[in-house]
């Protein structure tokens, strides 16, 4: 029973592929998962709830509220309530609500409430599931960070024969093993995190820094302590701290104290992720006393920081991987990709302060992932924690390193 204590929430439209959710159903429960079931209203033109909650041994859902008891049905419980949120079947119809947030239904309210991870089994008619219209929404799908299970070939219900198909229960239950499976990735791994602003001091009062958060560094520590890696998150003054307890919070303020910090955690890390505003510059001479306002102007003398990311990149082992961010303006790509050479990375996450809704103190980001072999990855808009998971899932894909 390898899925012994995991909730699946088991999403089913309307299609003719909606009878093999019944088998789905029969196999999620036996392999030990708690399943519960919510099914659009044209999916219950194919497979009833009754067979489904038989299956389940759970209620089945199908609208917000019944008829005949005004039970209201909570979206947003049942979307923290599940570890997966699979759907399978999703017609072509919900694949295209899902992808333009439109909220008509208790399964799309629900999809839109999910705090978990989601996958998608398409079954459609060969021409359907080639339509541009359907390949975007499931490209824009997966750059929300869904999990797309590619429909499978074979005989489809028009009597054509191609790509289209539901991937069978029996390889959707692989994938499903394979999902939780994956979900201590990182167990084993020691993680360095540099995240947040430094100060870097003037007087006893003022101080130069910028407006880093540290709400993106926060969210990657969360990602990489949930899949069992030991994290260890230099935190800048002011920025924010994770939830998770198991997470080893290094505080500093300036950027010589996290380089310090930070040196002393790399030589045994097995990931460096450089995700802090770190200063460039800081002041020459701090005064001892708070500087009286004088004249019409002041002159600051500054000297140029250490570069951390580039100090440890000359550091770095063949067995250890670095990720670096860059917040550009102009000529981001280019200026992205110099980092990426210049100092070592495996990968650089690249956001623009061009892009509305990206970069400090924002609670989203919008990112471009550059690696080191050519390959390139584009988010929307999204959460900053489902960044982190992206930023992850990419790193998951980069050649083992021994």
């Amino acid at each position: 029973m390898q899925l012994k204590g995991k909730r699946i929430l088991l999403g089913v439209t309307g299609s003719i592929a909606a009878y093999k959710s019944a088998h789905l159903t029969r196999l999620l429960v036996k392999e030990g998962a708690e399943v519960q079931i919510i099914m659009s209203t044209s999916a219950l033109d194919f497979i009833t709830p009754l067979t489904l909650a038989t299956l389940s041994k759970n209620p089945v859902y199908h609208q917000f509220h019944e008829s005949n008891t005004g039970v209201w049905t909570n979206h947003v419980e049942l979307g923290l309530w599940a570890d997966l949120f699979l759907v399978a079947p999703i017609s072509a119809n919900t694949l295209a609500k899902f992808a333009n947030g439109l909220c008509d239904s208790l399964l799309t309210a629900t999809y839109l409430s999910a705090r978990c991870p989601v996958m998608i089994a398409p079954a459609m008619d060969l021409d359907m599931y080639q339509h541009p219209s359907v390949i975007n929404n499931l490209h824009r799908l997966s750059s929300f960070g869904n999990i797309i299970l590619d429909a499978e070939s074979g005989e489809l219900a028009s009597g054509l024969s191609g790509q289209g198909r539901m991937m069978e229960p029996e390889h959707i239950l692989e994938k499903v093993l394979s999902h939780f499976q994956s979900d201590k990735a990182f167990s084993g791994k020691k993680i360095l995190i540099t995240s947040g602003p430094t100060q870097e001091a003037i007087d006893p009062v003022r101080f130069i820094s910028n407006h880093s958060s540290g709400k993106m560094g926060a969210a990657i520590a969360e990602a990489f302590a949930s899949q069992g890696a030991e994290v260890h998150l230099v935190l800048g003054k002011g920025a924010k701290k994770p939830k998770d307890s198991s997470i080893h919070i290094h505080p500093v303020v300036s950027a010589q104290e996290m380089y310090d910090q930070a040196v002393q955690i790399h030589p045994s890390a097995d990931i460096a992720v450089f995700a802090a505003a770190v200063a460039d510059y800081a002041p020459k001479h701090i005064a001892d006393e708070k500087i009286k306002k004088g004249g019409d102007s002041m002159s600051i003398e500054l000297i140029k920081n250490v570069d951390i990311a580039l100090a440890l990149g000359k550091k770095k082992a063949p067995h250890q991987t670095h990720i670096g961010f860059a917040l550009e303006t102009e000529n981001e790509e280019f200026h992205a990709k110099e980092k990426l050479s210049k100092k070592n990375f495996d990968l650089i996450v690249l956001n623009s302060m061009r892009d509305a809704g990206a970069g400090f103190q924002t609670d989203t980001n919008k990112v471009r992932i550059f690696s080191e072999d050519g390959t390139e990855v584009n988010s929307d808009l999204l959460p900053k924690e489902k960044i982190a998971q992206l930023i992850l899932e990419k790193l998951k894909q980069l050649p083992v390193k021994i």
